[in-house]
């Protein structure tokens, strides 16, 4: 990824960053020395971008990352000595030059990554942000500044922390505040589990989406237990508990409860619906459907749901349908 040096406002991708900041919220609530590694500034060629986040000293290890693996050791020894301090440590890890590229580390990439380690135990309240941008849906706002002033907000919550802070280490720092929001994560909703389930929740929850399940089957209920949210009810019922969503899918693997879904969803505003099966069997539902359904659906649906990436059977079929919702997610057009 090629980067920049913002020093007044950036929005970073969520990608990868509620796994992150669930483990935060959780070490703090459970009273863990963790820190959370926060990049601030890039230049060239880097791993990740402003706004990427690890967490180190929680109690399931290192959760995030900032590069392949080669910088996180040294990352993971500074931030152990800002949780014995609880002040804010600044790290600046520069990889431009050949000697470093053609060292015995050989990590690779010319760039350089500027990164606050802030010690959560002296940030208690983080825990509640963090849940507002998950459950409520609130952008997650940060102001950071070299004077160890750090404010964090999500909805109309807001906490202020003065912390300790030593002059950064890179020389000639211009940079003086950081300001970033992080948007909330995107939901989606699925009517209908079946083999794929098992392989599309946990991948699509791994890639930062909020899920929902509805489903009643018997059969098939356990698999809710890979969602955030299972709803037991058919699709019209669970459409009026569901919370609001950025894509749904259709994946009953049953005729009538896939109409059903696609009524209610054609009432609706989710612009992505996504349909499995094939063709043919997206028209003889479409039959069913009034006009007026059919013309509300269209420019919407997605059908036959997934990208093209080769392979059969429910963990192929689960892989192309996460593809298609991140290329989706971030603008990109399937080739």
């Amino acid at each position: 990824m090629s980067g920049t040096m913002p020093s007044e406002y950036a929005s970073p991708a969520t990608d990868g960053l509620r796994a992150v900041l669930e483990a935060a919220a959780d070490a703090i609530e459970t009273r863990q020395p963790a820190v959370l590694a926060l990049v601030v500034e890039t230049e060239g060629s880097t791993y990740v971008g402003v706004g990427a986040m690890a967490l180190f000293g929680a109690p399931a290890g290192q959760v995030g990352w900032l590069s392949g693996g080669c910088l996180e050791p040294e990352i993971e020894r500074r931030a152990g000595e800002i949780a014995r301090t609880s002040a804010i440590g600044w790290m600046d890890i520069d990889t431009r030059d050949d000697e470093d590229l053609l060292s015995g580390s050989a990590l690779g990439c010319r760039g350089r990554l500027r990164i606050a380690l802030l010690p959560l135990l002296a940030m208690p309240g983080f825990e509640a942000l963090v849940r507002a941008w998950l459950v409520d849906g609130a952008a997650l706002d940060f102001d950071l500044d070299l004077s160890g002033t750090f404010v964090a907000a999500a909805g109309d919550a807001a906490r202020t922390w003065q912390l300790a802070a030593s002059a950064p280490d890179w020389p000639n720092a211009q940079a003086q505040r950081w300001r970033m929001r992080l948007q909330p994560p995107p939901k989606v909703i699925v009517f209908g589990a079946g083999p794929e389930t098992p392989t599309l929740l946990p991948l699509l929850r791994g890639m930062g989406w909020m899920t929902t399940l509805a489903e009643r089957r018997p059969r098939w209920l356990a698999y809710g237990a890979a969602a955030d949210r299972l709803i037991e009810a058919m699709p019209a019922a669970a459409s009026q508990r569901a919370p609001s969503a950025d894509a749904a899918l259709v994946m009953h693997h049953n005729f009538e409860l896939d109409r059903e879904a696609l009524s209610v969803l054609a009432d609706g505003a989710i612009p992505f619906v996504g349909l499995l099966g094939p063709v043919r069997r997206r028209e003889d539902l479409f039959r069913l459907l009034t006009p007026v359904q059919r013309a509300a659906l269209s420019a919407r649906l997605r059908s036959p749901i997934g990208l093209k990436l080769g392979g059969s059977g429910p963990q192929a079929i689960a892989l192309s349908i996460a593809a298609q919702l991140q290329a989706y997610r971030h603008g990109e057009a399937p080739r």
